[in-house]
């Protein structure tokens, strides 16, 4: 299991420097958001975060890069990430899609919902917005939920077993779930693991987009989850 981030270098931003906190106010989402060429990164620790603030900017590595290093000749790249304000309740997802030149972003939230929904809708748009049939994608996540339900073959597997977990355990978001392996058998998709507020831009992006739909005005209803959960 990944260590929790507990301290933010912002090295370029609004105001500079050292957080505890990820969101909120007062936190290191705060000064990057919608600021050009912000520069930032997470930590374990503290003394690693005052080492990244000393480093020039220039020298600093590209998050971004290092995760693409293994992209093959015309794939697509997709970001994905979901939001949830206090989870459950109002929520949202962020797309970045990649296509050679062409970068599309999509987003959306809904009144009432859950994190891991959010994430999987993230992928489930993502994939939707593919218009050429048999496109290969490198989809980014950094929800192990979903990277591992689909990499390690878990929601194939609740699938054959009808939605069944275990012989008494039903799996959890069966709708979405359903959506996402139907549109993986439709393209050739390698779902890979991104480490969250860390610096990875394509991430980064779909975070701020995500989080401001779920605190949009206008959200739409989550028919499942509301009628499951009334």
């Amino acid at each position: 299991m990944a260590k929790k981030k507990r301290y933010y270098a912002v090295v370029k931003g609004r105001n500079p420097g050292i957080y505890t906190e990820w969101k909120g106010h007062n936190g290191a989402q705060a000064q990057i958001m919608r600021f050009s060429g912000s520069v930032y990164k997470g930590f374990e620790t503290e003394g690693e975060a005052k080492k990244f603030m000393k480093q020039p900017i220039n020298e600093q590595p590209d998050t971004q890069e290092t995760e693409i290093k293994g992209l093959k000749e015309g794939e697509i790249i997709i970001y994905t990430d979901g939001a949830c304000i206090n989870n459950p309740g109002p929520g949202g997802y962020g797309v970045v899609i990649k296509n050679g030149k062409k970068t599309e972003e999509l987003s959306g939230g809904y009144r009432m919902t859950t994190n891991n929904r959010m994430e999987l809708m993230a992928c489930i748009v993502g994939l939707s917005a593919l218009k050429k049939p048999s496109s290969s994608v490198i989809l980014f996540s950094d929800s192990k939920y979903v990277v591992d339900g689909i990499s390690k073959g878990w929601a194939k597997g609740w699938q054959s077993n009808g939605w069944m977990r275990t012989k008494t355990v039903s799996a959890i978001n069966p709708d979405l779930w359903e959506q996402l392996l139907e549109l993986c058998g439709k393209h050739d998709v390698r779902f890979q693991w991104v480490r969250g507020h860390a610096g990875n831009k394509g991430n980064e992006r779909c975070d701020e987009l995500a989080t401001k739909a779920a605190l949009g005005s206008t959200l739409l209803k989550d028919d499942v989850y509301e009628g499951n959960n009334n």
